[in-house]
């Protein structure tokens, strides 16, 4: 099956770094990788410059971008449960990606779809972030350390695992960000296939039907990971504004004694 492109070309994203400017590469991190680790920070960089719309995400949370959602009633605020930071740290830190998706769709082996030609990871635009869906309840990891060393060549600044991944000593050796579900040691051959790169894929829970495009801008933090539809990014961008600017003046009131009901009432719309 040939590689679908998007009808727009995938938008830049940029890396905000840890605490730790160069995270403690593993000894057992090849020369290659060392280099790596440096240059697709720097090409992450470079590239942001392209997206007013990744440049101004910068500035936000992601619960800056969900409450925006929420008053544009885009459901759950766009956030996508269940998957947490694994790399570089382990839900510590000040790491923040923000980019346009590029989706990758595996399936059971007897899913009468073909399966998908080629490798999706060398196909990876620089800035994007990888989505990888995974059908549920597979015990076996579908990404590895190999496959985050290909996307940081290729100036991909993480990866959202909607299942289980691998190697996770060699993806915080690297410095690449890593949301999962959850770790696994097994690799995906024996029961799963990739059928579809950049097409929708949904969310694997059983709480929430959300489904993420090619090009949606993703948002990951601490806090988790949000979808922002690509065609909702200019409206929500200065309710993020607007809400950060108020919740500021509402520490302050508070913190001199206000309560939280005055402060809300005085400072919010």
């Amino acid at each position: 099956m040939p590689l679908h492109h998007p009808s727009k070309p995938l938008r830049p994203a940029i890396i905000t770094p840890t605490k730790q400017s160069q995270p403690r590469l593993s000894p057992t991190l090849s020369t290659q990788q060392r280099l790596l680790h440096t240059n697709a920070n720097n090409m992450s960089t470079a590239f942001s410059q392209e997206d007013p719309i990744v440049k101004a995400l910068q500035e936000f949370t992601t619960c800056d971008v969900s409450d925006a959602l929420i008053k544009l009633k885009y459901r759950n605020g766009g956030f996508l449960s269940g998957l947490t930071m694994w790399s570089p740290q382990r839900q510590d830190g000040d790491t923040k990606i923000v980019g346009p998706a590029y989706t990758v769709q595996y399936v059971p082996l007897d899913d009468p779809r073909p399966k998908h030609a080629g490798h999706y990871i060398d196909s990876v635009p620089a800035g994007a972030i990888i989505f990888v869906s995974c059908p549920p309840k597979i015990p076996n990891a579908v990404y590895g350390g190999l496959m985050s060393t290909r996307a940081k060549a290729s100036g991909a600044v993480g990866s959202v695992i909607d299942g289980r991944f691998r190697d996770l000593q060699e993806q915080r050796g690297l410095g690449f960000p890593i949301f999962a579900r959850d770790v696994g040691t097994a690799p995906p051959a024996e029961l799963l296939k990739v059928t579809a790169v950049n097409v929708p894929v949904k969310l694997q829970a059983d709480e929430q039907d959300m489904t993420i495009r090619p090009g949606d801008y993703l948002i990951g933090d601490v806090n988790g990971v949000v979808v922002l539809p690509k065609e909702l990014a200019e409206q929500a961008i200065p309710l993020m504004k607007k809400q950060v600017e108020a919740d500021e003046k509402m520490a302050v009131g508070i913190a001199k004694g206000m309560s939280f009901s005055e402060a809300s009432k005085k400072f919010r719309l």
